[in-house]
């Protein structure tokens, strides 16, 4: 894809898919702020763009921080008059659990951060889109947003939402033609899920059933995600907006 001069911004950038982005979108030309909360990874990240001299810059912020959050994009306003043309709300998180597991602290969180980010980061880049008349805004949802998954009651309900605001905004802002697309993946080797693979009481048993639960054999990878993402960005994607692209190695074809 060629991405070349599309001022972008992805959210949780700094490690798994969101960092698959940031560097797939900077290798197609596009100039990214990548943002994460995690400094050291986002450090990290900022040396691999170095080594392969791409434009890419950190930004450490929590995008549960509306104050922050409006901070940054004032700053970026300031930095960037023409405004965003491209902007990934990646950031999320997960929790295991039924409505009987799961306290309404819990949701509240997986709310912040999964469904109230997005809503607010798009509130604050989208009027400098519409003035311009070009835009395009990439929500990372789940297939547990596309199907019920068993014991993650809150998870799938925040991106049942994402979904829907997705939709919901494609439909709104079409006729300035801002496109707003969300990409859902199955399960997907990052940093994240090897880290819980480690709490199973046998890791490699416990990859093998994850592995398996999606019919094509495997888990999916960062880099097919982000391969997707830069394609929803490319002009070529210009007649592509309100869709939800499952990424799931088959495994809501039966549902």
């Amino acid at each position: 894809m060629k991405l070349t001069g599309k001022k972008t911004l992805i959210t949780g950038a700094a490690s798994g898919i969101g960092e698959a982005i940031a560097l797939n979108f900077a290798e197609a030309g596009a100039e990214v702020w990548a943002v994460d909360k995690n400094a050291e990874a986002l450090a990290s990240l900022a040396t691999k763009a170095a080594e392969k001299n791409l434009k890419l810059r950190t930004v450490c912020l929590d995008v549960s921080d509306v104050s922050a959050c409006r901070g940054m994009a004032q700053e970026f306003h300031r930095q960037e008059s023409q405004g965003l043309d491209v902007l990934v709300n990646n950031a999320g998180i997960g929790a295991v659990g039924t409505v009987l597991e799961t306290e309404v602290a819990d949701l509240d969180r997986l709310y912040e951060i999964n469904v109230r980010a997005p809503y607010l980061l798009s509130q604050l880049f989208l009027p400098a889109m519409i003035a311009r008349k070009s835009g395009c805004i990439i929500n990372i949802a789940s297939i547990g947003g596309i199907v019920g998954l068993s014991n993650r009651a809150a998870y799938c309900t925040t991106k049942f939402a994402v979904v829907g605001l997705t939709k919901a905004m494609a439909l709104d802002h079409a006729a300035a033609q801002v496109r707003v697309n969300c990409i859902c993946p199955a399960r997907v080797e990052t940093p994240f899920v090897a880290a819980r693979l480690k709490e199973y009481p046998d890791p490699e048993k416990a990859y093998r059933e994850m592995s398996a639960t999606q019919p094509i054999g495997r888990m999916g990878r960062p880099e097919e995600i982000a391969a997707a993402a830069a394609y929803l960005a490319d002009d070529g994607a210009a007649f592509i907006t309100g869709s939800a692209l499952v990424i799931d190695g088959g495994l809501s074809a039966g549902k």
